[in-house]
């Protein structure tokens, strides 16, 4: 069964369900309806393992940044209590395997994406990049509280502030990725293991799941209330409004601290 939503594409096949980002023309880049539908799309899934992939040439580019500094966007981010945004949320906590299929760039919050996945496959086109650094920002809840358990602490701690892209085998290298293959293998590699999850028992699939989180994870609600409060603080400063205004005239920023 397969269906659409406007920004989304849902493909179900037996008990594994592919969720793929359908905005090529600006890389899969999310907005605020984006971030809606997923969350929906989540909230109503019922499957036994979820691959996340994005509609060819990227993977994910983060958020839309001239979308999502419109007006409208600035008042409904506002107007909202801090709270782990919904489709983290839901990823964080799903009871079902999700396997992250890179296919292109997974940049800002494509990177935090692929980093809520519980296994993360890259094509050899894949490319990371945490850049939340560049408009003045903090990462979203994944790349606090995910990425030092794959690549450690300080390699992390470089990511996130020089804000770096990273190619699929130093990916590989480092341990941000599970494997790498050639870019037309992605989805057989990707359904190959999400049929082999699928098959597995649910009820201790969910409970094994349950148990990591248990033992490795921060309190994610608590950490997800921390950064949008300082997400709505640094929304507010000169170094983040250079950081769009750098972006979009393609240039480099020029931060003064305030």
């Amino acid at each position: 069964m397969n269906t659409t939503s406007s920004d989304l594409e849902i493909h179900t096949d037996g008990d594994v369900t592919t969720l793929v980002l359908a905005r090529p023309s600006v890389r899969n880049a999310l907005r605020a309806e984006t971030y809606d539908e997923l969350e929906d799309v989540l909230l109503n899934l019922s499957t036994r393992a979820l691959i996340i992939t994005g509609a060819d040439p990227a993977f994910c580019s983060g958020d839309d940044v001239r979308a999502l500094t419109e007006l409208h966007a600035t008042q409904t981010r506002r107007r909202r209590a801090p709270q782990l945004t919904g489709a983290a949320d839901l990823l964080l906590h799903a009871p079902y395997p999700v396997i992250a299929a890179v296919n292109g760039a997974a940049v800002g919050w494509g990177m935090e994406l692929a980093l809520l996945a519980d296994f993360r496959i890259a094509s050899d086109r894949a490319r990371f990049g945490e850049l939340f650094i560049r408009r003045g920002l903090v990462s979203d809840v994944a790349g606090l509280g995910r990425l030092a358990q794959l690549v450690g602490r300080e390699k992390a701690t470089e990511i996130l502030l020089l804000g770096r892209i990273i190619d699929a085998p130093e990916a590989l290298r480092i341990g941000l990725v599970g494997r790498v293959v050639e870019h037309d293998e992605l989805m057989t590699t990707a359904m190959t293991l999400a049929l082999e999850l699928a098959a597995q028992p649910p009820l201790a699939v969910a409970a094994i799941k349950e148990g990591l989180r248990m033992a490795l994870d921060p309190d994610w609600s608590s950490l997800g209330r921390w950064v949008t409060a300082t997400l709505r603080g640094l929304f507010t400063t000169e170094d983040h409004k250079e950081g769009v205004a750098a972006f979009i005239e393609k240039r480099e920023p020029t931060f003064v601290g305030r």
